[in-house]
Formats: structure tokens, sequence, C-alpha cells
């Protein structure tokens, strides 16, 4: 299988690298990522001007200078136009609930939905007082990954994983298949003159049983089959 792995992290980082070494066993990984940072843009694509892309580090590594979503289409209609998936992530944070509507993460698969490609989000959630255990990471989504992807999708339906915190190399840990929590975030804006500053605690959110929220949360991996 060709499979385009993105993230809305930047190309090098850690999450990327590590789910590139757990595709590698399953098919070629063609790494197509941000040239930086694009957490929080949502669904962004840009129409308007030429969208720069550079080799990257190893052979089938592009650098985009656009957003995640950018680098999806530009992957599947440029690029790598015979990919089989489209993987995004290791996100370092949970992508649950509301939060799919602001994800990087989650654009870059949902326009590989548009587009009638295979695709799978995968984020992190990282507890209070907690790191990313990459290797913990990697050893869960290897044996997670050949399960959801052997499950059917229809057309423009698409794979949201949200790995638990905290896990080690030892965890042994249960998988769920939840629909999104609906609940709105807790938060607020604190003002300081003419700036207003968010607050708020993920870890405080509220969660419907059974909902994504809740089976992440609760130390499961949360699986959710989610529609365009």
């Amino acid at each position: 299988m060709r499979i385009v792995l993105t993230n809305d992290d930047g190309y090098g980082e850690p999450g990327l690298e590590t789910l590139s070494d757990v595709i590698r066993p399953m098919g070629r990984p063609m790494v197509v990522a941000p040239s930086a940072p694009q957490s929080g843009l949502g669904h962004q694509v840009n129409m308007k001007t030429p969208i720069r892309v550079t080799r990257g580090r190893r052979e089938g590594h592009y650098v985009v200078h656009g957003a995640p979503a950018d680098c999806t289409r530009l992957a599947l209609k440029a690029l790598v136009p015979d990919a089989d998936w489209v993987l995004a992530g290791i996100n370092p944070g949970a992508n649950l609930g509301s939060d799919v509507y602001q994800s990087g993460t989650i654009a870059a698969v949902r326009e590989a939905a548009i587009l009638g490609v295979r695709a799978i989000a995968i984020s992190q959630y990282i507890a209070p007082g907690w790191t990313v255990d990459w290797p913990a990471a990697a050893r869960q989504l290897a044996e997670i990954l050949p399960m959801v992807m052997g499950e059917a999708l229809r057309q423009g339906q698409f794979w949201n994983i949200n790995l638990p915190s905290p896990i080690t190399m030892d965890s042994t840990v249960a998988h769920g298949f939840g629909p999104l929590d609906k609940n709105p975030h807790k938060y607020r804006y604190r003002q300081e003159g003419d700036a207003y500053h968010y607050e708020g605690i993920i870890h405080d959110r509220p969660r419907t049983p059974g909902s994504d929220v809740d089976i992440c949360f609760g130390g499961r991996i949360s699986i959710t089959r989610m529609e365009i």
C-alpha cells in the first residue's frame, strides 16, 4: 500500500516520525507535511496563491508551505495520486468532540474523505502531569491500526483515533467505538485592557457516557467513524 502521512504540527515532529515507524511494516509511507506548525487552523485551504513544496530529508518526503488540508490536496492531486490511505498524526493532544472542527489533523483526513480516499486521524491525549511516551504510543497504535484499517468505510467516512493517557510500554489498553461528544468545552475569556485571554482546561470538559471523550478519558483508545 501507498500511505500518505501528514500532520498539523510540522515536518520532522516526533508524532509524525513515530507514525512513519508504525506504518512502515504495512506499506510505503509517503510524507507530505506542513513546513511549520498549523495547529488549530481547521479546514483552511489556499486557492489564491501558489503553494511552495520542497523536498524533505528523505526520499518520498515533501514539505508543504501551507495548511494540513493543502497537504492532502497536493498529495492526492499531484504528489501521490495513487495513494491508498491518508493518515494524519500522531497529534500531541486529543482531538475529541467539538475539537474536530478546529483541528488541522482532522481537516487533513476529512479532505481525503472528500476526495474519496480512506483516511485516519490519530491523536494522543496528554493527562495532567504527563508527557507523551512515543514508544508506548507506537506500540498501542501498531496493535490497533490493522484492525481499524480492516473496518468498512462508506464514501465520505473516515476514522478518528485518540490514545488515552497515561500509557507506558507495559500498558494493556482496551479500545471502544463511540460517537463524538456534543458537550461544549468549559472556558471563559479574561480581559486585560483591550485584550481577551482564553482560559479553559481540557481535562475538565464534560462528557457523555459512551462518547469519544468518555472512552478516552476513561483510559481506553477511542475510535470514531466520522462523516464529512
